[in-house]
């Protein structure tokens, strides 16, 4: 029983508002290849992934068609982390995406129960339940010219825990894209207009569990998500006929007070995040890189400045099926810290290329 009530109490369930880290499922990222160059996409995405990255980057897409699937897990297989994005553009200068992330952990006991009405222990008496993390986003991109590109997602978001709490949120994102050459910069809105999740729960279901324990009875609330900025910045290298070299650079930056990060005050904090990817003929791929940089505290009182690495792979089949792997460390949080990510993306039906009004940069 009392497992059961530290899980209903790290959910976030408090009367108060609750501005940090609320819906941060929505940041650990989709797709295994932004995630084996560390998460710094916003100026790097280019496919239908570019739908959580940033929207504008949508105008990147060369095919009429693209869809995409990944699956993760977290904490030795406990948490489950799934996404499915699919892209096509409106006549030339618009693109639309709708994507769905899902992170949750099923399977968990419910052992309010356990004993009956005797006093006797009755494993049969177990029941189970599932708490899991929902994102809709439907996300238009447009071209505005060949060297800018706007972009938008509304999202929709729905967590639950059980038949015993549930909340509804939405929100809006702002992207754009500026090209010169070889160079681009990406800013990345999150949550411009601060998104709300509205809490509902059944306080019946828990009141005695909590009683007996001292914990306080849940109510509704209302938890705020604030805005974040994320400016990126990605250069081309020119390598030849058959080497291509993309790096690019992050600074996810948040507003709402001192954070763990390598840059933090009371008014910002800034998490920078560095990638690399190098291409053969633009048919394999091979990626790393560092983000999460966070000061840990020794036993003896000192600090040293910890970060999580990553790497990943990438193979294009026939041109329509490319296959990703990332190998990414949560940050050494539990005893198997390395986490295996794998996506699949199918591109069908090339657009031709004068099917855009303004060019595009790939």
């Amino acid at each position: 029983m009392l497992q059961f009530v530290v899980l209903i109490q790290n959910t976030g369930f408090t009367q108060s508002l609750a501005p940090k880290y609320s819906n941060e499922f929505l940041s650990i990222g989709v797709g295994a290849r932004a995630l084996g160059m560390g998460g710094a996409q916003a100026a790097a995405s280019r496919d239908v992934t570019s739908a959580y990255w940033n929207p504008a980057a949508l105008m990147g897409i060369q095919h009429k068609y693209e869809f995409t699937l990944m699956h993760s897990e977290y904490f030795a297989g406990v948490a489950q982390y799934d996404y499915v994005g699919f892209s096509t553009p409106i006549k030339d200068q618009s693109q639309i995406a709708v994507s769905l992330i899902r992170f949750g952990v099923d399977d968990i006991p419910d052992t309010r129960f356990l004993y009956d009405a005797n006093g006797a222990l009755n494993y049969n008496n177990i029941q189970f339940f599932n708490a899991a993390d929902y994102a809709l986003l439907l996300s238009y991109a447009r071209d505005l010219s060949d060297k800018f590109k706007v972009g938008m997602n509304a999202k929709v978001i729905h967590r639950n825990v059980g038949k015993f709490a549930q909340a509804w949120g939405f929100g809006l994102d702002l992207g754009g894209i500026y090209i010169k050459k070889k160079l681009t910069l990406g800013l990345m809105v999150r949550d411009i207009t601060t998104t709300f999740n509205a809490w509902s729960h059944d306080a019946e279901l828990v009141r005695d569990i909590y009683s007996q324990t001292d914990n306080e009875i849940p109510v509704n609330s209302v938890e705020l998500t604030l805005p974040r900025a994320i400016g990126s910045i990605a250069y081309d290298w020119k390598l030849g006929g058959d080497f291509t070299l993309l790096t690019v650079a992050d600074l996810d930056m948040t507003f709402d007070g001192n954070r763990n990060t390598l840059i933090s005050t009371s008014a910002i904090s800034i998490d920078p995040k560095i990638g690399i990817e190098a291409g053969f003929q633009r048919i394999a791929y091979l990626r790393a890189g560092l983000g999460n940089f966070q000061y840990i505290k020794d036993f003896d009182g000192s600090e040293s400045l910890n970060f999580q690495p990553s790497m990943g792979l990438g193979v294009v089949l026939n041109e329509k099926f490319q296959i990703d792997y990332a190998l990414s460390d949560i940050g050494n949080v539990s005893e198997t810290p390395y986490s295996h990510v794998f996506s699949v993306k199918v591109s069908l039906e090339k657009l031709a290329p004068d099917f855009r009004k303004f060019k595009s940069w790939n």
